[in-house]
């Protein structure tokens, strides 16, 4: 298992609505091989600034199957007119967890 990382600074403004496009993009990641979850987090100190951590069973999950599909053309068409730069992207892997 894989947490794909994603930075995003939204357009200021443009909380709510990117918010709520986030929301409807659920289905987009279920129909995903691979996916097994995200959550979005939103900075308290800066809130135009969200974490988007998602859960992939592989990196190719992400990099190959959803990055090259329909789903990810999908989900930038709801997400994409927010985004105030391009997202900063990273895969990590849990290697201490208290769970």
């Amino acid at each position: 298992m894989i947490t794909e990382i994603a930075q995003i600074e939204v357009k200021p403004g443009t909380e709510r609505d990117f918010e709520a496009a986030v929301a409807k993009a659920k289905a987009v990641f279920g129909r995903s091989k691979g996916f097994h979850g995200f959550e979005l987090h939103k900075s308290i100190e800066k809130p135009q600034r969200y974490r988007l951590m998602v859960k992939w069973a592989t990196l190719e999950n992400h990099t190959v199957d959803f990055r090259g599909s329909e789903n990810f053309a999908e989900w930038r068409a709801l997400v994409g007119a927010y985004f105030a730069a391009p997202p900063e992207v990273e895969h990590t892997e849990t290697v201490v967890a208290t769970a």
